[in-house]
């Protein structure tokens, strides 16, 4: 078996401080590819909980996570529907189910107060492929969330969800194109504001 040669000697120690590298940041205009902005589940999990996960438990796993979306699934990992900050944060949906349900606070689950799959936003990841980050606004501009789900037919033709494109994660990638406009995006409507200059 060969053997490299090794020898102590051809270590170095440090004499001052090194800096760490990290890839430069992707600098990205309205005229990128759409695919830029996708969250692309082929290279990074989705963060999920279970459909009987307690709410303030979901709301812990989304602050450990550092996200503002968790799927909600079933023990198939089929997508039942989606929680978002928004309905984890704030008190609306919650509420309405305790009362709905006469049910206490730690007694309501994600699939109680989550938006199901059927009242979700979708395109193919092929339609997506052949946007511009602009284009894909334009498309979104009646989307009231933040979020729009892409998908994609797998090896066994069932339908999957490849990823996700965000309205922040558009809104961060261009920088100041849309950032000094519009502090944080609530929707792709408001990007699409900033970057027509006008309501559509």
């Amino acid at each position: 078996m060969n053997q490299v040669a090794f020898s102590p000697k051809s270590l170095i120690q440090f004499n001052t401080t090194p800096r760490l590298t990290s890839p430069e940041a992707k600098r990205l205009t309205t005229e990128s590819s759409a695919l830029d902005v996708l969250t692309d589940f082929q290279t990074l999990k989705p963060h999920s909980v279970t459909a009987d996960t307690p709410v303030d438990e979901a709301h812990l796993k989304m602050r450990h996570s550092g996200v503002r979306l968790l799927f909600v699934t079933d023990k198939q990992s089929h997508c039942l529907g989606i929680l978002t900050s928004r309905e984890l944060i704030g008190t609306r949906r919650i509420n309405l189910a305790m009362q709905q349900r006469n049910l206490d606070r730690n007694e309501i689950t994600a699939e109680m107060i989550m938006t199901p799959w059927n009242k979700l936003s979708a395109m193919t990841f092929a339609q997506l492929s052949a946007l511009t980050i602009e284009d894909l606004v334009f498309i979104m501009e009646d989307a009231t969330e933040q979020h729009l789900l892409i998908t994609q037919y797998d090896a066994q033709h069932e339908l999957t969800i490849r990823g996700l494109v965000s309205a922040t994660d558009i809104q961060n990638a261009v920088g100041k194109e849309v950032n000094n406009v519009v502090p944080m995006a609530r929707s792709f409507a408001d990007i699409c504001q900033v970057i027509t200059g006008h309501d559509l």
